[in-house]
């Protein structure tokens, strides 16, 4: 669970969220960013009633040190993109997403590209 600091909290008890909760709104941010591939593109036009906990937290980790947030984002990129804009803009839409919905700062944020997926019609 992650600790809501600062002006969240209030006379009536502290807010604590949990690392999935984290998980999920990073998953649904990542996945509204065009180049992205795979399973974050699928997240995009998926019904979200169908869609497990499990999937929604795949490719992302969190990790709580020191009572900062880090989250790792493991995705691949659709060829032709822009990694280094793509990739930037990964982190502003979870950045975003986090201090919005739950006024949580994170630390780092880190994209891990594990691959650029080939355009179709290019598997030569």
């Amino acid at each position: 669970m992650v600790k809501v600091a600062g002006h969240a909290q209030s006379n009536l008890g502290n807010i604590e969220i949990s690392t999935e909760v984290l998980a999920v709104t990073a998953s649904i941010a990542t996945s509204e960013i065009k180049g992205i591939h795979g399973h974050f593109k699928e997240l995009r036009n998926a019904n979200f009633d169908e869609i497990t906990q499990r999937q929604l937290n795949k490719g992302i980790q969190i990790e709580i040190k020191d009572e900062d947030l880090y989250i790792d984002v493991f995705c691949a990129f659709e060829q032709g993109v822009n990694i280094s804009e793509t990739a930037k803009a990964i982190q502003n839409a979870i950045y975003n997403a986090l201090t919005t919905m739950t006024a949580i700062e994170p630390k780092q944020i880190n994209i891990h590209i594990s691959h650029i997926a080939a355009a179709k019609g290019n598997n030569k």
